[in-house]
């Protein structure tokens, strides 16, 4: 079998979405502009494979330091026994790292020897799995990170050249108003709507009494019913969701910030959540969504595989949801050249749907003129540092 030649660690950065929108003034300092970080594999038979840590987002200089130090655990060893390569790491970095930063870096190792072996057999990713479940999957656009009525019906127009009818927006507790005029607008266009409440990083969380007025207080305002509320709760308080799901109509989920199987699988079986959105980039990798899948269908609750990093890590969840049977995945809305250009035409949708990729391996381009124009910024991190208001 092929062994594992090098370890390149690929930080780039890319313009990223719009300067005028709220998130990207309170978390991007220094401007629309986004980091991500990746491993290039590289197999003793030429071949190389891309993965994806979602840390470098937040912590580029982090996600490189861990990445140079995994490297000498897997170089010469087997590149297709991912299992094993995965265990040798976690051996290396489990015991500070259990959960959270190392993960991501494992992540985006497996992703890239997924990536690598496809590539070699001349497979997508999903046929190492077992196979493709469906020729395509229903996608749903993930945007609403804008205040402005001209930035939503900007999206509108979007969902509609995509054929797409289920919409996600970003609202806190007091976006009240703001979230009833999404409701109406899509309504009248044909389109759902979810609302993510943000309370991913949230220490403490927000009350679920918090959650019950702002749902109840928008439907008070329209017809429409928002479809699901995601992250309504901080991250370490699953018996907050589990609360929510008994006092409210909409359908409660989570799971982004999850960083093993074995966690989510437990919240799954403490009926936490109506849905889970694991994400290979940050869970362990491609593996890790699979065995989230496994557990989600014995208990008879779906996956919607959570996609917002770069090119590498939005492939990983889509291959894991195709070869799964998901039903459902994200769409990340604002604009990023970088990723779309890796992408390329495996991530076509058309009528909603987001069609099978065909190419070997996870289907990505990366050139050295690519490198070159999406050079490394270190100012291009997200920031999670709390604003007081």
């Amino acid at each position: 079998m092929p062994t594992i030649a090098n370890i390149r660690c690929v930080l780039l950065s890319s313009p990223y979405a719009d300067a005028d929108d709220p998130e990207i003034k309170e978390c991007f300092p220094n401007g629309p502009k986004r980091t991500i970080g990746m491993v290039e594999v590289t197999l003793d038979n030429g071949v190389t494979g891309l993965g994806e840590g979602y840390l470098a987002v937040f912590a580029p200089l982090v996600f490189k330091s861990i990445v140079e130090l995994c490297t000498p655990q897997v170089i010469g060893k087997d590149g297709f026994d991912i299992e094993r390569r995965v265990k040798d790491l976690r051996s290396l970095c489990d015991y500070w790292s259990l959960q959270g930063a190392a993960r991501h870096v494992i992540a985006a190792f497996e992703i890239a020897l997924q990536d690598a072996k496809g590539k070699s057999l001349g497979l997508p990713v999903y046929e190492l799995l077992g196979g493709a479940k469906a020729d395509s999957i229903r996608i749903y656009g993930s945007g609403g990170c804008c205040d402005a009525k001209e930035q939503f019906l900007r999206e509108f127009d979007q969902l509609a050249g995509l054929g797409i009818t289920l919409y996600k927006i970003r609202s806190v507790k007091r976006d009240i108003l703001r979230t009833a005029w999404v409701l109406n607008q899509a309504g009248h266009r044909g389109i759902e709507v979810g609302v993510d409440m943000c309370q991913n990083l949230a220490d403490p969380p927000q009350a679920v009494d918090d959650v019950v007025g702002f749902v109840e207080s928008v439907h008070a305002l329209t017809d429409q019913r928002m479809i699901f509320v995601e992250e309504a709760i901080g991250p370490d308080c699953p018996e907050g969701f589990r609360e929510l799901r008994g006092r409210i109509d909409v359908k409660v989920c989570g799971g982004e910030i999850i960083t093993t199987p074995k966690e989510m699988i437990e919240r799954i079986n403490h009926d936490v959540y109506d849905f889970v959105q694991p994400d290979a980039s940050v869970m362990g990798g491609i593996s890790a969504v699979m065995d989230v899948f496994d557990a989600a269908n014995a208990k008879g609750i779906d996956v919607v595989v959570h996609a917002w990093g770069g090119a590498a890590a939005i492939m990983a969840s889509y291959h894991a949801a195709f070869a799964a049977g998901g039903k459902l995945v994200e769409y990340p809305m604002l604009a990023f050249p970088l990723g779309a250009e890796m992408i390329g035409d495996q991530g076509l949708i058309e009528k909603g749907r987001l069609l099978r990729p065909t190419a070997p391996g996870l289907g990505l381009t990366l050139t050295p003129e690519m490198e070159t124009r999406y050079t490394f910024d270190e100012t291009a991190v997200y920031s999670c540092a709390l604003i007081d208001f």
